[in-house]
């Protein structure tokens, strides 16, 4: 027998995983996600150069919320960086060789975080310190970048000597980002503000950095629940739908608020602290068939947070639905549709308007936004039998929600057997000849 036809189980389980990570990196709402960082070097120094990086997020609907975003990096030399602007080296590690001018950052792998609001101006650049947090390119395009300057030693001073950095790691703030290898590309050229002169940098690279939700967490991070006018029914969100945990890793509804450790303080892992509940969901996502018009039919979308620890800033919320496509009014949410490919149009975002509802607050009274949808009825589509007037899928913040089971949604009444109409037939009958008999 010739075993060499036959794959090792080994390699055939190697090649599943890479299969399962690429498809679960796949947005097929949002193909061309990603997070883009440009490192343009502006100038030659004696002993390397300054740069400009530069993070584009190009996610419709996912953005990084407080406490912001983590870069980090390994030298491909012995670089050393001597000054930042924008941004600050997390850990300046061993500096102990240099005598007189002692860099920023000597570590091999630094660590960069995004400054916080309010530094002086002297350590600010454009698109700089926002604490990390940086919009959706859906909801904000003009509060999508985040930008740093650094100057870099012991690299090198031409296109020649400079090595690109390499292994490029991404928190936002959480798991879940890969990011590909620096490569170079043709240097970002600028115009003067008359428009009659160009400008180019000294050189360019690229990486991509994608997100992965099965890199993110082993669970779901929010649930959605269902409920309707036409049954009484309402279906909750599925037992353990973001992982089941005992009673001492969450809040019980009845505590004293107050007392509970490390309330209102984002974890570094971004590990929630949640209010206890049969679904253990950070986030809860209620939709509500409301009202049946003539031509039109009404639903309310409520979103509760269950998380003590966490505000969830610029939150998104994506819906697919195939009424989406004639959606006629929004109450209290911003909208925009997605259309990812020209034959659909059945996906839409809401986020919450600034200054009036963008920021979801902690698990309690004030953790809870709701809107109401007035969407225009197609008549050759729709309906309200077989759960049509429910989601397709729902996403928060970018990832997706557990639905409830199919059969559990809430279904129109069902009609009454024949042999129950017949046999109140037969009961009315008998009670009209009563009726006639007695006058």
């Amino acid at each position: 027998m010739d075993l060499e036809r036959f794959p090792s189980p080994f390699f055939s389980a190697v090649f599943f995983i890479l299969m399962f990570s690429h498809a679960e990196a796949y947005d097929y709402l949002d193909p061309n996600g990603n997070i883009t960082l440009k490192w343009d070097v502006i100038s030659w120094t004696p002993d390397g150069y300054v740069a400009v990086v530069t993070m584009n997020n190009f996610q419709m609907y996912r953005q990084i919320m407080s406490p912001g975003w983590t870069l980090g990096w390994t030298w491909a030399k012995k670089e050393v960086i001597w000054s930042m602007v924008g941004a600050q080296a997390t850990d300046q590690g061993d500096c102990s060789k240099f005598r007189m001018n002692v860099p920023h950052c000597c570590k091999k792998n630094p660590t960069v975080v995004d400054m916080l609001p309010g530094v002086p101006y002297n350590q600010q650049i454009a698109n700089c310190c926002k604490g990390g947090v940086v919009s959706s390119w859906g909801q904000d395009p003009s509060a999508s970048v985040s930008s740093f300057q650094l100057s870099v030693g012991r690299s090198g001073a031409t296109n020649k000597t400079v090595r690109l950095p390499k292994n490029f790691t991404l928190l936002g703030p959480g798991l879940g980002y890969t990011c590909s290898p620096a490569k170079i590309v043709p240097p970002t050229i600028f115009l003067t503000p008359d428009g009659r002169r160009k400008t180019q940098v000294m050189m360019t690279w690229n990486v991509t950095c994608t997100y992965s939700l099965m890199l993110a967490s082993r669970n779901p991070t929010c649930c959605v629940s269902m409920s309707s006018f036409y049954n009484s029914t309402i279906t909750p969100c599925r037992t353990c739908a973001c992982g089941c945990q005992n009673n001492r890793t969450c809040v019980p509804s009845d505590s004293k608020i107050q007392s509970v450790v490390g309330l209102n303080k984002p974890a570094k892992d971004n590990t929630p602290l949640v209010q206890c509940t049969k679904h253990n969901c950070p986030i809860r996502v209620h939709w509500h068939v409301k009202l049946n018009y003539k031509e039109y039919w009404r639903v309310k979308i409520s979103i509760t947070n269950f998380n003590y620890r966490l505000n969830y800033t610029q939150w998104t919320l994506v819906a697919q639905h195939p009424n989406l496509n004639n959606i006629t009014q929004v109450f209290s949410f911003a909208y925009k549709p997605l259309l990812p490919y020209i034959s659909a149009n059945d996906s839409g975002m809401f986020y919450g308007m600034k200054f009036f509802n963008d920021i979801l607050m902690e698990a309690g009274p004030d953790g809870n936004i709701q809107t109401e949808l007035i969407l225009k009825k197609d008549k050759n589509t729709f309906t309200f039998d077989k759960g049509w007037a429910f989601p397709r899928k729902v996403y928060f913040n970018g990832d997706e929600c557990m639905m409830p089971l199919p059969e559990d949604y809430p279904y129109l009444p069902n009609s009454a057997p024949e042999n129950v109409i017949g046999l109140s037939f037969l009961i009315s009958a008998f009670l009209l000849l009563e009726l006639l008999a007695f006058w």
